[in-house]
This record gives C-alpha cells, structure tokens and sequence, in this order.
C-alpha cells in the first residue's frame, strides 16, 4: 500500500490532538508526519506510533513540499493564509476551519453524505470539514431527505464546550471546582457568560439578522453539503455545561409522510449511525456515553403531532471525533482511495 506524507496544521489544539489520534487509530498509511502550531509550541513532541515528533513553528516554514495531506484546524485566519501555500506546493489541504466552507470551488464533505464532492478538490487543492453540529444532523438527516425528501429542518443544539477549545474545557472545570468549594466563580473569559450550571444561546459572533453566525454556519452548509438550496433551515445554538459531545433536538417536515418506524429502519441501515431508540427502556442517546465514538448517534424519533408529515429527532456525536477530526481523516480516507 502507498504511504502519504501528512502535516497537521494546529496539532497542539484539541482538535489537531484528535487528528494525529485518530491517523493512528484507524492505521492511515503515513509515511512521515509533519506537525506545525503557534511559536509557543515550538519544541512540544506529540507521540505518534511509538515515535515522539516535534512540532515545528507554522511560520517559520520556508517550504511545505513533499507534503501530500495537510489537515487544518489552526483557525480561519491561518487557513486562509497558509492553506494556499501548502496547496501550491503540492498538498491537497483538509480544512477544519470556517474559512473555505462556502467557496463554490471548495468542497464541503461528509463522506457517508456527498463523498462525490470529494473529486472538487482539484480546483483549489482544498476541501473544508463542516461545522461539527452540520457534521451530526446531515449524517443522519440525509438519509431519510433520500427517501421522503426533507423540505425545513428546524434544529436546536445542546453544544458541549470543548467546541470552544481547551480554554473553555478548562474553564467549565475551574468554575464546577469552584462551584462546589463554595468559592466565586472565576469571570468567564472562553466563552460569553459563566458556563458551569448554564446555558448559553450565545456561540460564534451576532450578525445583523439576530443570528449567531454559528447558527448561520448550519443554515448554509447544510444546503451545500445536502446539495438542495431550497431546502429550509432555521437553528438555535446554545452551549451547555457538557464537556464532550454535542446534541441536537430536531424536527423535519417532508415531501412524503415517513413514519417513526419507517425512519428507525432507514436509520438502522443508514452509514455510521446507530439507533439507540427505546423510551420504555430509557435507551436514547447521551453526551457523556457518546464520547470517544465515531458514529452518530440518533434516538427519541417520533412522529411531529403538530402536522401531517413531520419528525422528531435527537441526534447526538462526539464533536471533536466524528463533528471534526474522524471526518477529516474520513475525507482523507476517501481521497487516497480514489484520486490520489
């Protein structure tokens, strides 16, 4: 089997952390690995495969050839400067980041959705990982669009605060430790207001339209990535006390009635989803079991009461795994697979 050279860009973050995780785990066929971060990591060594690798300073770099994979999440502002010269020498760039998303040139996939969409990347050398919250529902909503034809998608998210990144990780703790020592809590600096016991309907920045642009970064990428621009969307994002795993509380209305029963079949045979759907029992998805998983997971699916062709769902993944470092190895996967 041929190995790739491959570079994680951001490898210090709890997402680049997860890529370089997830190579191992699942055996990618890498013949070298290159890390790169910020100056205040230069000289931090990451294990890979028994190996200890140093992370090299991004902006130190003179040449990025002989890197056949780049896998991005070192933010926006780095994707747009850096990606292009990984590109132009030769690396087919995966980003993790916003900055690519909704370029017509660029790509947005998730493999069990629209793998096809893959074969673009020749355009710009660049393919954008979606938002971890599009990631989860279109995994499971595509499915049962193929069959009933979804026409409005009205999604709330439960997001877990390591969607925020490790300042944010450690912010909820600081202030859960503080919380039970009968302590103030410290002021929040992460995130918008105090996370510990709360929910914030507050992620990304607020745009004119009353939206955040998180919940905006749903509306779009679903109808890209669904490949359906008339398809309505509409969402509410809010974070909440969870550490890892983000839930969704979905509801569908469709072109032709699906029943409860018919959608837990599609689902059931549906790629990288698992069922968990059995309210007598108290078997429905959680957070905190989800963690460390790949799939995504969909229960609570009921018929809408409200009108004739609607659904309730409750789909929940691993944000940092499926909702972002598994899908980009996935498309990685994909990539060497077929056209590299």
């Amino acid at each position: 089997m041929r190995e790739f050279a491959v570079a994680v860009v951001g490898a210090t973050g709890a997402v680049g952390r997860m890529m370089i995780s997830v190579l191992e785990e699942r055996n990618f066929p890498v013949k070298e690995l290159r890390l790169f971060a910020s100056p205040k990591s230069k000289g931090v060594k990451i294990p890979f495969k028994g190996e200890e690798i140093e992370v090299e300073v991004l902006e130190e770099a003179k040449s990025f050839s002989g890197i056949d994979i780049a896998l991005f999440s070192a933010g926006a502002s780095r994707s747009l400067e850096y990606a292009p010269r990984f590109a132009k020498d030769g690396a087919v760039v995966i980003d993790n980041s916003s900055a690519w998303r909704m370029d017509p040139e660029v790509p947005l996939v998730v493999p069990e959705v629209n793998s096809h969409a893959i074969a673009q990347y020749k355009n710009k050398g660049i393919i954008a990982n979606p938002n971890c919250s599009t990631i989860q529902m279109v995994v499971a909503l595509k499915p049962i669009h193929d069959v009933a034809k979804i026409k409005r998608i009205v999604v709330a998210t439960y997001q877990s605060v390591s969607g925020a990144g490790q300042k944010a990780i450690d912010e909820l703790m600081a202030q859960v430790k503080a919380w039970c020592a009968g302590e103030i809590l410290p002021l929040p600096q992460a995130l918008p207001k105090t996370i510990a016991f709360n929910c914030i309907p507050h992620i990304d920045v607020f745009l004119p339209n009353g939206y955040t642009k998180e919940e905006m970064k749903m509306i779009e990428e679903t109808k890209k990535i669904m490949e359906d621009p008339e398809l309505k969307v509409t969402a509410t994002t809010v974070r909440v006390p969870v550490f890892y795993g983000h839930a969704e509380a979905v509801n569908i209305e469709t072109e032709k009635k699906i029943t409860s029963k018919e959608a837990i079949e599609i689902l059931r045979q549906a790629p990288g989803v698992v069922v968990l759907d059995d309210p007598e029992h108290k078997v429905y998805p959680l957070q905190i079991e989800v963690a460390g998983r790949d799939e995504v997971f969909v229960g609570r699916i009921r018929e809408d009461l409200s009108i004739e062709k609607g659904l309730n769902l409750w789909i929940v993944a691993d944000n940092l795994r499926k909702g972002a470092a598994t899908n980009a190895v996935q498309i990685a996967e994909v990539l060497i697979e077929r056209y590299l």
